[in-house]
């Protein structure tokens, strides 16, 4: 008899809610997200180079025999290839060079947005910090500006509430900095992402993720 696991009930339906969210969000970003040809042999939901990625089989839609697709549990943080269920650590990085935010899911990368970060005067500091706070949308008083999907990160080098991940910024009359500006290094120091973009790195990323910045 194969080995399974029955979830609880509120378990379930936070796993169904949380599905349906990052499907939403997830579809229209697709074209910049995805770090892989889609191919997908198995219809799982998780491409066939992130089934060789985590270790799962493309020929497998449910490798663990869970009753749940690879991709749904990769898509809400829980590990393919163990049916207890097993959450796995999602970490963030910024590479200022490239101008590049990646998402990850136990180290293995699961996509990418091209971001702002700070200009030469106002550098987004290099190093590793942690999420610590989060908010739809944050004023800044230094700038004087709105700041939407707000994603305070604090570490040795970032004192709490200095800098974030955030959608492109909105001053008090309604105008949005350009999406021109993504792709360059902008910023007072923050790191700026796209509409859309920043949306679902917010709902993506809990509180407590890792994240790591850097300029090489």
């Amino acid at each position: 008899m194969p080995r399974r696991f029955f979830l609880s009930a509120s378990l379930i339906a936070v796993l169904l809610f949380n599905f349906s969210a990052s499907a939403a969000l997830a579809e229209p970003l697709a074209s910049e997200s995805k770090v892989a040809p889609t191919a997908d042999a198995d219809g799982d939901g998780l491409s066939d180079s992130l089934e060789l990625a985590f270790g799962t089989d493309s020929a497998n839609p449910d490798f663990d025999g869970d009753g749940y697709p690879d991709g749904l549990e990769v898509q809400n943080g829980y590990d393919p290839r163990d049916p207890t269920p097993k959450r796995l650590t999602k970490s963030v990085s910024i590479h200022t060079k490239s101008q590049k935010l990646a998402y990850y899911l136990d180290g293995v990368k699961l996509g990418e947005f091209t971001v702002s970060t700070g200009k030469k005067k106002t550098p987004t500091p290099s190093g590793e910090f942690t999420i610590t706070k989060k908010a739809p949308k944050a004023w800044s008083k230094m700038a004087g500006l709105w700041m939407p999907w707000w994603i305070n990160f604090t570490g040795p080098k970032a004192r709490p509430g200095l800098y974030a991940i955030h959608e492109l910024p909105i001053w008090p009359g309604g105008k949005r900095e350009g999406a021109s500006h993504l792709g360059k290094p902008v910023s007072g120091g923050c790191v700026r992402l796209g509409i859309g973009a920043a949306k679902f790195i917010y709902d993506w990323a809990p509180i407590g993720t890792k994240v790591v910045i850097t300029a090489d």
